[in-house]
């Protein structure tokens, strides 16, 4: 049996997943930004966010219900975490700081049932999936996604050795990925940098996706051949929203303000 993966199928079908970040524990925002047309996923941020393990079920079930794909980042590589993330019903995890094949071959042997990986058995809530028990562990094998943050020189390196272990996604983050790197954000080394692994997902036939700010910053990775693309963080939007409304109201045309969010 298919699991129901909108990501997975949006993905299979070569169009564009355009998605947003969550790093508030709320329902209602969660709710608010799956609901808003051209969103395909929602990133649940447990790793810089005010998220935790204990509001995964809610958040999973509330995207996954308005039709997007709810993904978690988990704090670290650990197995307990990412069995966590999956038997609450998440389409996929994210692994921040995946630097060396190594990592990421544990990484994916943690989220495949045996004989494949080493999945304890347990998908009781996994409702957000669209199904539980076996009829779960029918799918979950194949549907669900990988994806591991790219975002030190050492994944760079190894980027094509990353690419061939089992993963779906490289997840570039680029502002840990410049800082990591010693390099200007958006400066030469590091815009070569992301282009080697868009080259190298586009050789292996893995997703190549990549954290943004903005709109337009999406439609410039879109072009360049990126798949899967994040426009915007709930904090961003709401820090930025009050800075510019309160910047008209104090008669000002240029007021903004950013939570300083990066991935």
């Amino acid at each position: 049996m298919s699991l129901p993966i909108t990501l997975r199928a949006k993905l299979a079908a070569k169009e564009r997943a355009a998605g947003a970040w969550l790093t508030l524990p709320s329902t209602a925002i969660a709710r608010t930004i799956a609901n808003t047309e051209g969103v395909s996923w929602i990133l649940i941020d447990a790793e810089h966010g005010l998220i935790t393990d204990a509001n995964y079920y809610d958040l999973t079930n509330t995207i996954a219900s308005s039709g997007a794909s709810p993904l978690i980042r988990v704090p670290s590589d650990e197995t307990w975490m990412i069995k966590r993330a999956l038997d609450s019903g998440a389409h996929g995890i994210m692994i921040p700081m995946a630097n060396s094949p190594e990592i990421v071959r544990r990484v994916v042997n943690a989220t495949k049932y045996p004989p494949i990986g080493i999945r304890g058995f347990g998908p009781m809530y996994t409702h957000a999936a669209g199904a539980l028990g076996g009829t779960y562990k029918a799918g979950a094998n194949t549907d669900l996604l990988v994806a591991v943050q790219i975002e030190h020189p050492n994944a760079i390196k190894e980027i094509d050795a990353i690419c061939a272990e089992g993963i779906d996604i490289a997840f570039i983050g680029p502002f840990d990925l410049a800082t990591s790197m010693n390099v200007e954000f958006g400066g030469e080394e590091h815009e070569a940098a992301i282009a080697k692994v868009l080259a190298a997902c586009q050789k292996s036939g893995k997703i190549a996706a990549i954290f943004c700010l903005t709109g337009e910053q999406a439609e410039k990775r879109f072009q360049q051949g990126f798949q899967m693309v994040s426009v915007t963080t709930d904090i961003d939007i709401i820090t930025d929203g009050f800075a510019a409304q309160l910047g008209k109201l104090n008669g000002k045309s240029d007021a903004s303000a950013t939570s300083g969010y990066s991935s």
